[in-house]
């Protein structure tokens, strides 16, 4: 396929890897994000004709790095040992910054400015912090202006337990949006209400995601794009761990909604996990792909962003991808797969709906007609987030590494991978399986 919409060079994935998706169970797991996505960078390059000194650049996708890690991006190339001169930078786009992570690769070779580039996303949701509320931070910002000790002591006397005993919890915070005030939940109710998507069909959809990302386990084939981490204890983490093989429709139908608890549908067994996870991929050029004798996974050949109105931010998938279809001729007949990164089973399902909807796309589209229905069986054939997880940063460029190696197995030709953003964004790559420089 020609790639019309971007004038300048080819691109290409050279190779991915990422780290076993790790769940969060209630404190902050064995490894910092720089952890993750250092681990996912070694096993790269070990598979790879260059060095890490030889990228022109790092960029990675990060929502919540640590205090530790600023500026995370340049963090991990130099401890992958890209060395002093190798520039990096950190971009946030919500859910999609692994994916707005390649995007700036991506354009970079387009332009000529780069020839490799490394690229990805993390994070590690478990250590998302506890804050202290508005209350303490100017208690403690009083005591350090009192100059003498009976003002000192005085001070402390106005100390009180609300100020310590009720943190503001960063991670229920961001996932806040805060132009609508609601919660990234309750967009998915709202989703589920504007398409009358019953609990019923998220539970079925939610089995399925386990199942088929059991079967993917059971087949091997996330074996070969997960690099084994090892924590500080010397334990090994080697597969993702918030797959439920024994989820049934009849065991999920009990559980209570969560983010709506009186009249909502959404639980916590039908939305992603709080997870832990790093995604890393080599982009390069053409010229760099023969100059170094390096793999092709695939070629990027689009990719669209869009905005939404938040309080359906989950439909963003559909105004991302339609348009980019659109200006490249494509239909959903010639899309062989495609990864729609699961935030929530309703999220989903909206999507689908959205697209078989007359109503919706003449309205948001200026179609005659619906856009149309894609394939359930081409849909995540390796199921997703509501079985794998969703470490924010990192689940854009996990889709896409996934999907490239979905079309090689498959010897299929088109995908598209993508993504929902929290605050009324959607994102969208076209991908092509070729293995050589065309």
């Amino acid at each position: 396929m020609t790639n019309k919409y971007y004038q300048g060079r080819d691109v290409y994935v050279v190779a991915g890897t990422r780290t076993p998706f790790l769940k969060a169970k209630g404190k902050p797991g064995p490894f910092s994000a720089a952890d993750l996505a250092v681990a996912a960078g070694k096993k790269l390059f070990e598979n790879l004709p260059i060095e890490p000194n030889q990228v022109d650049e790092t960029v990675f996708g990060c929502m919540m790095p640590s205090p530790d890690e600023a500026n995370i991006g340049r963090v991990i190339g130099y401890r992958l040992g890209c060395g002093k001169k190798v520039p990096g930078f950190t971009v946030q786009r919500n859910c999609a910054s692994g994916m707005q992570a390649l995007d700036e690769g991506l354009k970079d070779i387009a332009l000529g400015r780069h020839d490799i580039v490394l690229a990805g996303g993390v994070d590690a949701m478990s250590h998302a912090p506890l804050i202290y509320n508005r209350q303490a931070t100017n208690w403690f910002a009083e005591m350090a202006a009192c100059k003498t000790a009976p003002q000192r002591i005085a001070h402390l006397l106005k100390w009180r337990p609300q100020m310590f005993f009720n943190p503001v919890i960063s991670l229920l915070r961001g996932l806040t949006d805060p132009m609508v005030c609601l919660g990234m939940g309750q967009t998915a109710e709202k989703v589920a209400h504007q398409f009358n998507i019953t609990r019923r069909e998220m539970d079925e959809f939610s089995v399925t995601s386990h199942q088929r990302v059991a079967a993917g386990m059971d087949a091997g084939y996330f074996k070969e794009e997960i690099a084994v981490a090892y924590d500080k204890n010397g334990n090994v983490y080697e597969t993702d761990d918030g797959v439920r093989r024994d989820s049934t429709v009849e065991k999920l139908g009990t559980l209570k909604p969560f983010f709506d608890k009186k009249f909502g549908l959404v639980t916590a067994a039908n939305s992603s996990q709080i997870t832990d996870g790093a995604a890393a991929l080599i982009l390069a050029s053409g010229d760099a792909v023969k100059k170094y004798n390096l793999p092709v996974m695939g070629r990027i050949l689009d990719v669209n962003w869009a905005g939404l109105d938040p309080s359906v931010m989950g439909l963003g998938p559909v105004h991302a991808t339609t348009p980019m279809l659109m200006r490249n001729n494509l239909t959903f007949d010639d899309i062989d797969f495609m990864e729609l990164n699961e935030a929530f089973a309703t999220q989903v399902l909206g999507c689908l709906k959205a697209w078989e909807s007359k109503e919706f796309c003449e309205k948001e589209f200026g179609l005659s007609a619906a856009f149309g229905s894609f394939d359930r069986a081409r849909l995540n054939v390796d199921g997703g987030a509501v079985a794998l997880g969703h470490p924010v940063g990192a689940s854009g460029a996990r889709i896409v590494m996934h999907l490239l190696r979905v079309l090689r197995r498959n010897n299929a030709k088109l995908g598209v991978a993508t993504i929902c953003i929290g605050g009324g964004l959607g994102g969208a790559m076209l991908l092509e399986n070729v293995d050589h420089v065309i």
